[in-house]
């Protein structure tokens, strides 16, 4: 296996442990959750550059003729899936209990996170295949927002009546999905000009309607500042490399 491959995998892995953390983060009493917040304003800056002057501009090269519909289509698919199958869904810690009282919920929340927590991955091997510089920028878009992924997975397994032991299995269960997605991609790198795409509509939902509106319901420049932080973290790392 090449070497770039198994990067990609090991990162694949790494992206997988944070949303186990996430779990963690919920369920350990010593934990410290207020930091939390931050990591979603500072990986929504980044995940919204990422994909605005990376990941879309590549998939314009890769697939000139139908990116904008790729895009368009990864955008819907997530948004689709949180709507149809995630009522309630929010991203963060859930505190209604009784919107989580029937059995079928976590499963629908679960389905919708471990679709664009696969697409996570796709953009990661996707990434790699492009270019080390790619897969490095798309690592940590990813990795920046799977903490409060793992959060959000496990505060619905507990809303839900859950132990906490189920609470970290299914935020693992997430972290399985982006590993997949890294492999997938690999497997089959002949779906590259399509995958990136979809994967930039996928991260560009998460980023934008996920995210962000969680960074808005802080008051305060702070979290505003995070954003920008976010981006100018991505900057940094464009000029340096």
């Amino acid at each position: 296996m090449p070497t770039r491959s198994i990067l990609a995998l090991a990162l694949g892995v790494a992206a997988a442990m944070a949303n186990i953390f996430g779990g963690l983060v919920l369920t350990g009493r010593d934990w410290e959750r207020r930091y939390l917040r931050y990591f979603v304003a500072v990986g929504a800056g980044f995940m919204l550059g990422a994909t605005l002057l990376d990941m879309v501009p590549e998939s314009w090269r890769l697939s000139p003729g139908r990116a904008p519909f790729l895009i368009l289509g990864g955008y819907l698919l997530v948004h689709l899936v949180e709507h149809a199958l995630v009522p309630h869904f929010h991203f963060g810690e859930e505190t209604h209990p009784g919107a989580f009282a029937h059995g079928h919920l976590p499963v629908s929340v679960m389905t919708g996170l471990g679709v664009h927590t696969f697409f996570d991955g796709v953009a990661i091997g996707s990434g790699f295949l492009v270019s080390d510089l790619l897969g490095w920028i798309l690592f940590l878009a990813v990795f920046m927002h799977k903490i409060p992924e793992g959060f959000t997975m496990a505060s619905v397994m507990l809303a839900a009546g859950r132990s906490n032991r189920a609470a970290v299995l299914a935020a693992a269960a997430l972290g399985a999905a982006s590993v997949a997605g890294v492999a997938v991609i690999l497997i089959f790198p002949m779906g590259l000009a399509a995958a990136l795409p979809v994967a930039a509509g996928v991260t560009l939902y998460v980023a934008t309607t996920d995210l962000v509106p969680e960074v808005n319901r802080e008051p305060g420049i702070q979290m505003a500042l995070c954003v920008f932080l976010g981006v100018i973290i991505l900057a940094g790392l464009q000029w340096a490399f």
